[in-house]
């Protein structure tokens, strides 16, 4: 179980990101179009470096979404290699079924 801290800042980063997304998006756009000017590429650039750190999607992490748990997270299920096993064997998750060769 990962510390409730940690899940909130993470729910608040989400946030963030979201709030953002469109204007940094449009940045980005400004930056990578190739007849944008010098200036204009410059005040992009430094728009983007005004906003909050917390508004790049990177800085989101992936966490379980029963626990919490940071690390060993499946996509395809949201959730850590050890709860996907575990609902795996209980039968939560259909069509996984155990390996046997």
């Amino acid at each position: 179980m990962a510390k409730k801290s940690k899940i909130a800042q993470n729910e608040r980063r989400k946030e963030i990101v979201e709030r953002y997304a469109d204007r940094r998006a449009e940045l980005k756009g400004v930056i990578r179009h190739p007849s944008t000017t010098p200036a204009e590429r410059e005040a992009a650039q430094a728009e983007l470096r005004r906003q909050p750190r917390d508004a790049s999607a990177t800085r989101v992490r992936n966490r379980d979404s029963v626990d919490g748990r940071p690390r060993g997270y499946l996509r395809r299920f949201g959730l850590s290699r050890v709860r996907a096993r575990q609902q795996a064997h209980a039968g939560f998750l259909p069509g996984v079924t155990k390996a046997s060769w």
